[in-house]
Formats: structure tokens, C-alpha cells, sequence
């Protein structure tokens, strides 16, 4: 189908504990903050995909719930799709909201993701991560993913004695393959965190709004070598809402509409494949921004700017060079230079990233949108992109094989 397909309309809660809010109260704030920017009434919506992953771990709510979250606040009697595609469950949503609208089959569409995953006992909070890898082959799926790490040594004092999780294990693992390979070094994950920590003092929705140097990055807490905490992205509540429409669609909106919308030139879904772990070439993200490039007719020179999948500053450095934002190896280096910074060559993350915008893995690929539908429309303030027209997301999810186990990546342009 050559339907255009638009986004008219954001809305996000700030990302962070919200101990006093619900899931369907933090859906309800991201909801009405996505209907009200794009002039949208609860009754004109023709479907909803509601992305959320962790309820059922956190409060045993299994099923049934973006029917129950959006009852609540009045919408109901039109379809409502359930997805959960661990921390790619929002662009998953996305995805098929686009796809709806492009099929055909409604004019009108909500995509919204919502997550509570805080909890005062910690180990629940991190246990919600188990199962993102395949629990019945867990010990040998650990180990593959650990040995990627061999032949550098992690320091003594370098790995912390508190619970977290076992996804820091894997993204160390990843670092450490990444500093063998590459000659990476454990300054070029600080200088990526410390850009992400400067750029979330301008997010008033962001989790964290304190900036670092590099040198206190390098000296804070450590969890796993090579990473201190203020390079991981934390245990975060939140949501995040787009309105996506047709042509058609955007002419029965009010107000501004017509003139914010974005346009979607490409969402693709990716999933990963037995490789060996050094063959960077055929990473799932790799493969899928290729994909994602020809949709959209562009190539990786011509983004704007980029919000990645940052679980961990490794994650930004290694997203940046499989999206073709510089060259295997280059990563590191190029952050360490200012060029991932705004004003610099390519911004990554200017909303602060994961590390500091906050991770609520149900809602992050949808706070990605939200990100960048503000940067393409120029209303990002003091974090503005200047010159932004178009703009790149990748969100990844799970873990299988020696990768991701799934990736949405999406491109947008004013």
C-alpha cells in the first residue's frame, strides 16, 4: 500500500517512580497529552495497540490489559490489540499502528505503551527482565552471551556486590568484545553517558537531570566492568502515546494538525539470527536499517538526528555504528569527539537516552517518537537538534543467540 501515513499527535508522562500512579492512570496522562496535541476527540479513534510487558510479573494483571487500561478513562468499543515484545513492545505497537493506517484499514489509530516496573523490593523489579531469553535453555544461552567478553579482564573492585541485572552482565560482555575487537576503551562509555546525562538536564519528562563528566562516570559506583552506574539505564515507570493517521485522517482533526504532522517514511521489525558474535555485518539492526534506509528512500547520511536503544552507553556506541552512523569501531571515538552531542555531526539520544530519560521498557520505543516528533517539529527548547528533518529510532528487545532478540527501527521526517 502507498498510503502516507502521519503522526499528529505525542504524549508522554515523565519517566521515573511513580509509586502513587497506576497503569491505567499513567496511560490515561500520555493518552490525553497525545489526543489534545493532535486536536483528537476519544471518539474519533478507530483502534488502539496498547504495548505493555511487565504487568503480569508485577501485579498478575496477564491478560486483557489495554482493554481495562483505556475503559478506564472512556475509550471503548472499537478494536484494542495487546502487545508485549519485551523493551520493543512500544515501536512493535507503532509498527502496527502504521501498518493499520496503511492497510487500510482505519483512518485514526493510537499506539500507546505504559509501564510500572518500580518496586521497594528489588529483586521483583530486576526479575522482571527473566524472561526475555529463553528460560528453558538459560545456563548455555548465559554462557554464549558471556563468552563473547573473553580476553579482557575485568579489574578487581570492578563489579558490584548489590543485586541488578542480569542484562548489565551481557552488556559488559558485549563491551568487553567490543574493547578486543575495536580498541575501545572504558573512557569512550563515559564520554557516551556523560553526553546523555548532559542532554536529560534540558528533558523536564526525563528520569535523571544531572549532568556529569566523564571523570565522575568513571569514578561512580561500578556494577560490572566496564560499566559504572551512571552508564545503565535505571528501573523506570512511564508512558508514552502517538496518534498515527492517514490523509484522510488528518483532515477531521482540529487545530494544528495538519500543519505539526509528521510523516512516517519507513518502520521496520527485525528479528535476530544464529551468527557469530563478531560478524557485526549481519546484526539484526544491521539488517533491518537496511530495510528501513530503502523504505524510506534515504541513507544513513542524510538523518538528522537518531534516538537508540541505550540500555547501557555500550549499546548507544555499538546501535550507532550497525545504523551506519559511522563505521565499525568508530563509535566510541566519535562520542568521545562531540560528534553524537547536539551541535555536533550526528546528535544521538538528545532526549538523554535510556541512561537518563529512564527505561519503562513497555512505553521506551513510543518515548523515542515522542523525542523525535519534538525535534522534526523544532519544539525540542534548549535540546533542539537545529535543522532536524529527519529522524531515525531504534529499539531493541530480549535476547537470543548473541543479540537482540528483536529490533523496530523507524524514520520520520517533517
Amino acid at each position: 500500500m502507498s498510503t502516507q501515513v502521519f503522526v499528529a499527535g505525542v504524549g508522554m508522562t515523565p519517566f521515573g517512580k511513580h509509586q502513587d500512579k497506576s497503569i491505567k492512570q499513567l496511560t490515561q496522562a500520555a493518552v490525553d497529552r497525545a489526543l489534545d496535541d493532535a486536536g483528537c476527540a476519544k471518539g474519533q479513534l478507530h483502534a488502539v495497540f496498547f504495548s505493555n510487558s511487565t504487568q503480569g510479573h508485577m501485579e498478575g494483571q496477564d491478560m486483557i490489559r489495554g482493554e481495562l487500561a483505556l475503559r478506564a478513562m472512556g475509550v471503548q468499543g472499537l478494536p484494542v490489540v495487546n502487545v508485549e515484545n519485551a523493551c520493543a513492545s512500544a515501536s512493535t505497537a507503532f509498527h502496527l499502528a502504521v501498518n493499520y493506517v496503511k492497510a487500510g484499514a482505519a483512518d485514526i489509530v493510537l499506539a500507546i505503551g505504559a509501564e510500572k516496573m518500580f518496586s521497594a523490593d528489588k529483586a521483583r523489579s530486576f526479575s522482571a527482565f527473566d524472561g526475555a531469553w529463553d528460560v528453558h535453555d538459560t545456563d548455555s544461552g548465559k554462557r554464549k552471551l558471556l563468552e563473547m567478553g573473553q580476553g579482557i579482564e575485568p579489574p578487581s573492585g570492578s563489579m558490584s556486590r548489590k543485586p541488578y541485572s542480569v542484562f548489565m552482565d551481557i552488556y559488559a560482555s558485549m563491551g568487553r568484545m567490543h574493547m578486543r575487537e575495536f580498541g575501545t576503551t572504558q573512557r569512550h562509555f563515559a564520554a557516551v553517558a556523560a553526553k546523555n546525562h548532559r542532554h536529560s538536564v534540558h528533558n523536564p519528562l526525563a528520569q535523571y537531570q544531572t549532568a556529569y563528566t566523564v571523570e565522575e562516570i568513571l569514578a561512580a559506583a561500578p556494577i560490572t566492568y566496564p560499566l559504572t552506574l551512571p552508564m545503565c539505564s535505571p528501573i523506570s515507570d512511564g508512558a508514552a502515546a502517538a496518534i498515527v493517521c492517514s490523509e484522510a485522517g488528518l483532515s477531521m482533526l482540529k487545530g494544528r494538525s495538519a500543519r505539526q504532522a509528521i510523516r512516517v517514511l519507513a518502520t521496520v521489525i527485525q528479528t535476530g539470527s544464529d551468527r557469530p558474535p563478531t560478524a557485526l555485518d549481519q546484526h539484526l539492526v544491521r539488517l533491518g536499517s537496511k530495510r528501513a534506509y530503502e523504505q524510506a528512500g534515504l541513507e544513513a547520511k542524510d538523518v538528522s538526528v537518531a534516538e537508540v536503544h541505550d540500555a547501557t552507553a555500550i549499546g548507544e556506541i555499538i546501535q550507532s555504528e550497525v545504523l551506519g552512523l559511522c563505521d565499525s569501531g568508530t563509535g566510541g571515538p566519535m562520542a568521545e569527539r562531540g560528534e553524537t552531542s547536539i551541535g555536533g555531526r550526528i546528535p544521538i539520544n538528545p532526549s538523554g537516552g535510556l541512561e537518563s530519560k529512564g527505561h519503562p521498557i513497555g512505553a521506551t520505543g513510543l518515548g523515542q517518537i515522542h523525542e523525535l516528533v519534538t525535534q522534526l517539529r523544532g519544539e525540542a527548547g534548549r535540546r533542539q537538534v537545529q535543522g532536524a528533518r529527519i529522524g531515525l529510532a531504534e529499539n531493541g528487545g530480549g535476547l537470543c543467540g548473541v543479540e537482540e532478540a528483536v529490533a523496530c527501527i523507524t524514520i520520520l521526517a517533517s
